[in-house]
């Protein structure tokens, strides 16, 4: 089977940096995985994204090498083994509130005896190797997402589920599940309170020998969560990213032709254009 290459860096006790995709699109993959990231995952949650076209993103992320994974919509079992039988190498999961949760959530990743998941990569046996059915369980990674004030509350029990890899934190949940409306939504908090709770996961985590994972909404704001520690960071998704980088590029061009005017569009159609 083909070595899960964020294991590997975790391994030499080196961050993964993560790319995110929303958008349903096998070519935006194909270009977002060649960019540099050492993993990308495919957001079927919120993301605009199903499982056909999920499976053609894994099936164009290929070639560049990269650790594809999957956040689900739920802790669901046909979602999590069919995003596995497609050949995610990663299972993150929201709303994981408690160890009962945490246990299903790993006995749907896992294979008997260490969990239920049926047997049938479909796709995997192809991607990863016809061996996967003997490696998966060491190969692929299990991450519980921490977002909620029952979460938090409960997080000791989480990470002391066996076969856990670790937890990722959303920002913006765990930020309205703890205070409510009181702050804006979104990433990046920089709020006490919030850092503080933030923190105190990453540090129980590592306590319990577990990996800490954070959604980032800029680099700034990554390299700052990587200095406290965390072991992979998403940087921003792609619906992001495009959207900034289209809103630079008009920015700029209207600020470089100043006052100038276009053609109107009778000089255009008098073939003044």
């Amino acid at each position: 089977m083909i070595a899960n290459k964020i294991l590997r860096k975790w391994a030499n006790n080196e961050p993964v940096l993560n790319g995110w995709l929303s958008i349903a699109c096998p070519f935006t993959a194909e270009i977002m995985a060649a960019q540099g990231y050492d993993s990308v995952t495919i957001d079927l949650q919120h993301g605009l994204v199903g499982y056909e076209m999920a499976t053609a993103m894994l099936q164009a992320m290929r070639a560049s090498g990269i650790t594809p994974m999957v956040r689900v919509p739920w802790l669901d079992p046909a979602a999590i083994m069919k995003t596995l039988d497609a050949g995610a190498y990663g299972v993150i999961c929201p709303m994981v509130n408690n160890r009962a949760e945490a246990e299903q959530l790993v006995s749907y990743v896992r294979y008997p005896p260490h969990g239920v998941r049926s047997f049938g990569p479909t796709r995997a046996n192809f991607s990863a190797g016809t061996d996967y059915g003997t490696h998966a369980d060491q190969e692929i990674i299990c991450l519980a997402m921490i977002e909620t004030a029952e979460a938090v509350a409960n997080l000791e029990e989480i990470l002391s589920t066996p076969g856990l890899n670790g937890v990722y934190i959303g920002p913006a949940d765990l930020t309205m599940g703890l205070t409510g409306r009181k702050y804006r939504t979104g990433f990046d908090r920089e709020e006490p309170e919030i850092v503080e709770a933030i923190q105190s996961i990453l540090q129980k985590a590592h306590r319990a020998n577990l990996r800490a994972c954070l959604h980032n909404g800029n680099p700034a704001y990554a390299a700052k969560a990587i200095s406290w520690g965390f072991d992979l960071v998403t940087i921003s998704n792609d619906v992001r990213l495009l959207a900034d980088s289209a809103r630079s590029s008009v920015e700029a061009t209207r600020s470089l032709i100043g006052g100038t005017q276009l053609p109107s569009a009778d000089s255009c159609a008098s073939g003044g254009y």
